[in-house]
């Protein structure tokens, strides 16, 4: 078998290291021991793209937030569902990641940070949610593993409620927010609802109908969301169904 090979390192701010790691056409980053992404398991991003899109189609030019470049799949899955009059800003923390799919990570998602449409920011997803400006129709949050984290302290503001109520008022009438999760996260889904949102689950595959199941939360203000196939409803806020 072809040994990983380490193409790169890069700190991410606050503290930890990302290792980008190659085996053959196969690439992999890594916290630690922890991968957190790879190249062949990514049918839970495409569904995150896929299940927040899905509903812009009839949007005058729709403004799309996605925060976490990771390997660039979700972004590229956006892309696709989307026409030419749309916007996406992806906003990833760690400058090394953006530079990463620019190069060796670019062919296998196909090179979605070329796309017209998009526009790159070096920074913390946060700091868009807190200007509390309704600028997006989604929001997309793959952010450090979800909402449990593996990276960073301060992404416990973001999936918390005060950074849940900063992408609600960032949302435009109608909105979609988006979660991706490693596991389920029932607690996180109450504060989604203490929030003001009106919460749905779907549970997909890393990689088409095989591999671990992960966790897709979609959320809109009130009652105001039309069910996904495929989803588990979590009723309106407020409600304490666990």
């Amino acid at each position: 078998m072809i040994p990983w090979e380490v193409l790169d390192s890069a700190p991410v701010p606050g503290g930890g290291m990302l290792h980008l790691y190659r085996r053959g056409g196969e690439f992999s980053i890594r916290v630690g021991r922890d991968e957190l992404m790879n190249s062949r398991t990514h049918g839970s991003e495409d569904r995150l793209a896929e299940a927040a899109c899905a509903g812009l189609a009839g949007h005058a030019r729709p403004h799309v937030l996605i925060g976490g470049l990771g390997m660039g799949f979700t972004l590229a899955a956006a892309l696709r569902r989307l026409g030419p009059d749309a916007g996406v800003t992806v906003a990833e923390l760690v400058p090394a990641v953006v530079e990463w799919n620019r190069g060796p990570l670019g062919a296998p998602s196909g090179h979605p940070l070329n796309d017209a449409r998009v526009t790159v920011h070096e920074g913390d997803v946060g700091a868009l949610l807190r200007t509390r400006v309704p600028a997006y129709d989604a929001i997309l949050l793959d952010v450090d593993n979800g909402p449990e984290g593996l990276t960073r302290r301060e992404n416990d503001w973001l999936y918390g409620l005060e950074g849940l109520r900063a992408a609600r008022a960032a949302l435009r009438p109608g909105g979609v927010l988006a979660v991706w999760s490693a596991t389920p996260d029932r607690r996180f889904h109450a504060r989604l609802r203490q929030a003001g949102f009106a919460v749905e689950e779907l549970r997909v595959r890393a990689h088409r109908n095989r591999g671990a199941r992960h966790v897709i939360g979609l959320a809109r203000e009130g009652d105001g969301l039309k069910s996904v196939p495929g989803s588990e409803r979590y009723g309106k806020p407020g409600t304490d169904l666990f």
